[in-house]
């Protein structure tokens, strides 16, 4: 078998006219006459770095292409694209293989007409160097997808068989999307000149809208550039919105299908899904495809309240969403009630805020600390998702009215010094530390076009999108105090790429965002994590600091979630190490 990768092309190549010989995609159930195949490279394999493209036209015999796919490297995802009698071939080894549920799409490349107006707010370009493999693989991860091998796919880029495109945000330069293309002439002599696309894929909290059609159009253009006869892909049946897009820029389906190997990768897609999956929030769904992955069994058992039964063997685990039958009763009062947390943070030597108690209405202990110090934060004692929270108390009719609030959510009240810094959210498991993120205040970005009301709409239905209706920003009171903070009305238009704040606090489900910062987290903030976690006695928990300088040694503990969101940590492996947890038996070796 020839194995081409990216660093191989057939060179001095020039796409012959064959408009009258009949096309080998579309009439894969005949054997190729030698004209068909004149010129194309034998045996195909094309080396993705996420996984191998197996060019099934190219192989006389089917046999080549069960062992070609039997060659797939663990973690991997092999793809058989363009395979005569796929019925046959999954025949010859039915226990290996199967016929992916997708449909194959096809762009006349001929017919191709470009978007008359530019698509606003993102730019489209081609990858320029290796660090932004990894950035795309950021993508990837946080769109469920396997990710690369970052030294692959560069040198695949440098090749002209490849094409890597990523789009950037126009307004804050981030990259927010990629798309691949393959020539199929280069690669291996494709009499049709076709091409394909693969991993389209965008940021679904940042991407500005438009930005997948944007990666699918520059991509298409250049192909129509080269004198390509079409651009093919492959979708899932059931994902409706990009069959939509596809449809809207003039893809057609056409018969050809795909072929792959039963591994722990595909299992979702050859094996029966459990009653009641696809109505699970996004963080009880994560979960649940990590452990079908890894053949644990999944019943749900309650979908509106995110609750599953996990089980391997005789043994089972219940679960509600990260929280687990591993954490017990006493933990979860400890992290429940912010008083309690902080007495034991005390004890453990992790460094916590001054604060003190408003109960039953009594301000005097709350008055003498905010005389104290700039400014207060107050809070219900128990309470989730930034419920009765005010930030940013000053004078006592600031606190008295956001004591009355606090009580509306639990008959005792917290009040602490509102330390200044990055709100910083650490994920530790089984005493260890396996994501942070910094969690930033829901923002608009002026457009010079919108009024504040119709950006933040807008950006709440983004943000409403991109979690599945878990995250929304507020249109009330709270939303109008913010952003006149910064000197704007609710009527105004900002001008072009102006930040404006509209939230006070970072919670996720106001519209908050969070951004990645692992890597940079200081050594003696991730000992106090554990050591809290440790106090706590919790197997799972999300830890929130105030920190100048996340990698800095200076922080402030706030509160301690026994059910933190591991959706919101892609691509760190919160999920993975969550099922290590529960099932250590199923870990990868």
């Amino acid at each position: 078998m020839t194995r081409v990768t990216g660093t191989h092309r057939v060179a001095g190549r020039r796409r012959r006219h064959t408009a009258a010989a009949p096309a080998l995609t579309s009439r894969s159930w005949q054997q190729p006459s030698q004209h068909q195949l004149r010129g194309m490279a034998s045996d195909v394999v094309l080396d993705m770095g996420w996984g191998r493209l197996v060019l099934g036209q190219t192989f006389a015999d089917l046999t080549g292409i069960v062992e070609a796919l039997r060659a797939e490297e663990s973690g991997e995802r092999d793809i058989c694209i363009y395979p005569r009698d796929p019925h046959v071939l999954v025949g010859l080894a039915p226990d290996e293989l199967f016929i992916d549920p997708s449909y194959t799409y096809r762009l006349d490349l001929h017919r191709y007409r470009p978007r008359a107006e530019v698509i606003r707010g993102v730019f489209v370009r081609t990858v320029t160097s290796r660090a932004e493999m990894e950035e795309i693989n950021g993508i990837y991860a946080r769109n469920g997808m396997v990710v690369g091998d970052a030294d692959v796919m560069w040198a695949n880029h440098r090749t002209r068989c490849f094409t890597y495109l990523v789009a950037e945000d126009r307004s804050t330069g981030q990259i927010v999307g990629t798309v691949t293309g393959v020539d199929h002439e280069l690669g291996f002599g494709d009499p049709e000149g076709g091409t394909s696309l693969w991993c389209l894929a965008v940021h679904a909290q940042d991407a500005p809208p438009g930005t997948g059609e944007a990666l699918v159009r520059v991509l298409a253009e250049r192909y129509v550039g080269r004198g390509r006869s079409y651009l093919d892909l492959s979708v899932m049946h059931d994902n409706a919105a990009a069959i939509a897009l596809y449809r809207k820029l003039g893809f057609t389906r056409v018969a050809a299908v795909c072929v792959k190997r039963k591994n722990p990768i595909n299992t979702p897609l050859f094996a029966a899904r459990p009653p009641g999956l696809e109505d699970l929030n996004p963080y009880a769904l994560i979960i649940a495809e990590e452990a079908l992955r890894r053949g644990i069994r999944v019943e749900v058992t309650d979908a509106e309240f995110g609750e599953m039964r996990l089980s391997v063997g005789s043994r089972t685990v219940l679960t509600l969403e990260s929280l687990s039958e591993f954490t017990t009763a006493v933990a979860m009062s400890r992290c429940d009630d912010k008083r309690v947390t902080r007495r034991i943070m005390e004890r453990a030597g992790v460094r916590v805020a001054r604060g003190t108690t408003a109960a039953d209405g009594d301000l005097a202990a709350a008055a003498a600390l905010s005389a104290e110090v700039d400014a207060v934060v107050v809070k219900p004692a128990r309470g989730e998702q930034g419920r009765g929270i005010t930030v940013g108390v000053r004078d006592g009719a600031e606190l008295e009215r956001a004591v009355a609030v606090a009580l509306q959510y639990c008959p005792d009240v917290l009040v602490e010094e509102l330390v200044t810094g990055d709100d910083l959210r650490v994920i530790v498991i089984d005493g260890a530390v396996v994501a942070a993120a910094v969690r930033r205040p829901a923002e608009i970005v002026g457009d010079g076009r919108h009024s504040v009301t119709e950006l933040v709409r807008s950006t709440s239905r983004r943000r409403e999108r991109a979690t599945s209706g878990e995250s929304t920003i507020p249109l009330d009171e709270i939303t109008a105090e913010v952003v006149a903070s910064s000197g704007y009305a609710m009527d105004d238009v900002p001008p072009v790429g102006e930040r404006i704040r509209v939230r006070r606090t970072a919670n996720l489900h106001t519209g908050g965002t969070i951004e990645d910062v692992t890597a940079l987290l200081h050594p003696e903030i991730a000992e106090a994590s554990v050591r809290a976690a440790t106090a706590l006695g919790i197997p799972v928990t999300g830890l929130d600091f105030l920190v100048p300088d996340v990698s800095g040694p200076d922080y402030v503990f706030i509160e301690a979630n026994e059910r933190p969101g591991l959706a919101n940590h892609e691509p760190q492996p919160v999920v993975e190490r969550f099922v290590d947890l529960l099932f250590p038996e199923t870990r990868s070796r």
